[in-house]
């Protein structure tokens, strides 16, 4: 039954959205985020997908977290996985790089035509004038291909290096590796790599046409991989292609899924349903704007869902996080879980717009504490990195939960959000859990660092077990929850009016001052990534309890005001680049900022929230390579994006519906399963018109300033009256 009721929610949409041939795919601009603090990427890839064929312009640092920059001049080649908007670099496996002539043992860089390269949904193209070589990508879901056309009368080669990896230290970068030259067409097998994460890869190259000869480079001290050059017999204007197939299991799996996703399949053909599958996407919703607010629109759709990606075989085998093969019962087991970011709306977004994969995200969160006793922090390849704090995949499953999908077992799912909240492993060892509650905080004399922000995001986790044990009749546990929930409130120093680090006698911090800025175990701060102007609202769980711990509506708003207007500083110690996007201290690039403007909703001031949206969006979201004010976190900025431009926001990212506030596009009509559509429409939406004045739902006025889940999931209009000035 959990099956066929997966099948009947995609074939639904599916079927809906087949009848919309418009191609919205020219409307998405992959290279928005691809300089500044976006760190994304413009290859190609398929929706959910296990490959990402990319260019890589740069070794590896901040900058180039997705292997690419768009000011780069050069490529070092084209890897076949890639991270999108992530704050650190990995994968990149597999780098084939085209070129002609002399054949060295250490640049093969190729100078780009920048106005020569292209992107879109599916599709990237790149011109290197020094080799005279044209690059033309695309993707299935785990099969990358590759089209080169050689215009120059040198010699043509392929470098396949597989020992390259986005990471600091290329050479020990690979544990292990075994490659095996199977014919003159065909380069298999297997690496074990650690970087972020440890995993494993494998891997089948297969090119359209034999090579002539090979030769090995020579190898660094410590590598482990080999980098083969290949030679080929072409004449100027003739094509070469390459189909790289990738497999967390086995070099037979990877050998499974080339034959499946590439057999009798030409580049165009893949290009073909590649764009397909994008297009089946970005139309289920459909939005009226000009031409740059529809590219804003669909490339936040694009970056949205290029992640989480299936890491399963077309036989449904995967790799778990325990390291062991096993066997999806969906075909699904789903990777890149961002969830420090993406809990917030990303994950609330794909109820509404892929409620078809909410199942699988759910049960591979489940199936990661099954095997390995925890529900991930922030999976990568099927392995967790336990970046950032917090443990935010629980929000995500208990709203999955309280929205009613199918198909999770719910006391399953309670016990493994308990034993992920109590008991020790690798992110959060026992110690700190019996510290936590021994303490009601986390004192920073034992807690070096981010203590503050630790103590406050583990009280989202814990309102969410508590919202689901008191769901299942848990009184004992409901209470425990709830009781960790508000342990916010032991930090909040009310001389200051700021929460702040207490040690294990309740002594403040001192020095203190709410601007500096912190992240990680080895700075003298209390926070992560953040400073305590960003964090003191950072209680989605408790809004109502917050504002009556700051002295009341009026105090708390006049206290959120002047965030907005405290100096643009950026001081501290540690790691703080992520801190962008500000409008006074209000951090847009930074997750734990997001839901602030729906803040003035809950203290009757909705015009403010009208206002900074609109602010955000003129400031933070441009359809240009530096567009985006802070890493795009697999989605979350877009998110964000798309959740504001509909004029609702999660504010509490787990059974509490939406906040309103103000749309920022003119009309936008969301296909849902079943035949049903939810349509938002902002009446008098103009420059001057930011404001609203009514809102009604289905001709009704809407009582409040929430929106439930339910209320959209059912079908109808929303419409806002927009105004010139507030309603106060």
């Amino acid at each position: 039954m959990k099956k066929l009721f997966v099948l009947s929610l995609t074939l639904a949409a599916a079927g809906i959205l087949s009848a919309n041939s418009a191609d919205l795919t020219r409307y998405v601009n992959p290279f928005v985020g691809c300089a500044y603090n976006g760190h994304t990427f413009p290859g190609a890839t398929y929706p959910f997908g296990l490959v990402q064929p990319s260019p890589d312009s740069g070794k590896c640092d901040w900058q180039h977290c997705s292997g690419y920059v768009y000011k780069d001049p050069a490529i070092y080649g084209f890897s076949q996985t890639h991270l999108s908007g992530t704050g650190c670099p990995d994968l990149a496996d597999v780098l084939l790089q085209p070129f002609t002539g002399e054949v060295k043992n250490d640049d093969y860089r190729g100078w780009s035509d920048k106005g020569a390269e292209k992107a879109s949904p599916g599709y990237y193209a790149a011109l290197m004038t020094n080799f005279g070589v044209r690059v033309e990508l695309t993707a299935s879901q785990r099969v990358a291909f590759h089209r080169y056309t050689f215009t120059k009368s040198a010699p043509a080669h392929v470098l396949v290096d597989l020992q390259h990896g986005m990471v600091g230290d290329v050479q020990h970068h690979v544990i292990q590796s075994d490659s095996t030259v199977e014919d003159s067409q065909t380069i298999s097998g297997h690496n074990e790599v650690r970087g972020w994460v440890r995993r494993h890869f494998f891997y089948v190259v297969r090119f359209s046409r034999p090579f002539t000869s090979q030769r090995i480079l020579p190898k660094k001290d410590g590598e482990k991989a080999l980098r083969y050059v290949l030679d080929f017999d072409l004449r100027p204007g003739e094509q070469l292609e390459a189909q790289i197939a990738l497999s967390t299991v086995s070099v037979d799996g990877a050998k499974k899924n080339l034959a499946k996703e590439s057999a009798g399949k030409s580049f165009d053909e893949a290009l073909g349903n590649a764009r397909k599958a994008w297009n089946n996407l970005l139309s289920r919703v459909e939005v009226e704007g000009t031409d740059d607010q529809k590219a804003n629109f669909y490339t936040s759709l694009y970056h949205l869902f290029i992640q989480p990606n299936n890491q399963t075989d077309v036989d449904g085998q995967y790799r778990g996080a325990d390291d062991k093969v096993a066997t999806a019962s969906t075909g699904a087991y789903y990777s890149t879980f961002s969830c420090w970011d993406t809990f917030r709306a990303a994950h609330p977004l794909y109820t509404i717009l892929t409620p078809e994969l909410v199942p699988g995200f759910v049960n591979t969160m489940l199936a990661q504490q099954k095997a390995v006793g925890y529900v991930p922090v922030w999976t990568l390849a099927g392995k967790d990195n336990f970046c950032m704090i917090g443990n935010h995949s629980v929000p995500v499953i208990v709203d999955a939960i309280s929205k009613g999908f199918p198909g999770i077992d719910e006391e399953a799912a309670f016990q493994a959000i308990d034993q992920s909240l109590t008991v020790s492993h690798p992110g959060k060892p026992k110690e700190n859990w019996d510290l936590y509650d021994k303490y009601g905080y986390y004192p920073f004399d034992i807690i070096k660092g981010e203590s503050v922000s630790r103590t406050l995001e583990c009280g989202m986790d814990d309102w969410c077990a508590a919202w689901l044990a008191k769901r299942l009749g848990k009184t004992e546990k409901a209470a425990f929850y709830a009781k960790r929930a508000a342990y916010y409130r032991n930090l909040f120093d009310r001389e200051s009016g700021f929460m702040r680090g207490k040690d294990t006698n309740g002594k403040w911090r001192t020095p203190f001052s709410p601007f500096s800025l912190g992240h990680g175990a080895d700075t003298a701060n209390d926070f992560t990534e953040g400073n305590a102007w960003q964090y003191l609202w950072h209680v989605m769980q408790d809004p109502e309890g917050l504002i009556e711990l700051l002295g009341g509506k009026e105090k708390f708003a006049d206290k959120l005001d002047k965030l907005f207007s405290q100096p643009e500083t950026v001081e501290g110690s540690g790691f703080v680049s992520d801190v962008s996007g500000l409008i006074g201290q209000y951090a847009h690039g930074n997750e734990p900022s997001h839901h602030t403007v729906y803040f003035f909703q809950f203290v009757d001031r909705p015009w403010r929230t009208a206002e900074l949206v609109r602010e955000v969006f003129d400031k933070f979201y441009l359809n240009k390579v530096d567009g985006l004010c802070g890493n795009d976190d697999c989605g979350q900025m877009s998110a964000w994006y798309i959740f504001s431009a509909m004029g609702f926001y999660p504010f509490n990212p787990c059974a509490s519906g939406y906040v309103l506030g103000a749309p920022q596009l003119p009309k936008m009509t969301v296909r849902l399963p079943q035949g049903k559509t939810f349509t938002v429409e902002a009446q008098n939406l103009s420059e001057k018109n930011k404001y609203v004045k009514r809102v009604t739902l289905n001709g009704k006025a809407l009582d409040g300033f929430k929106l439930s889940h339910e209320q959209i999931t059912q079908g109808g209009t929303l419409v806002f009256e927009m105004a010139p000035s507030a309603s106060r």
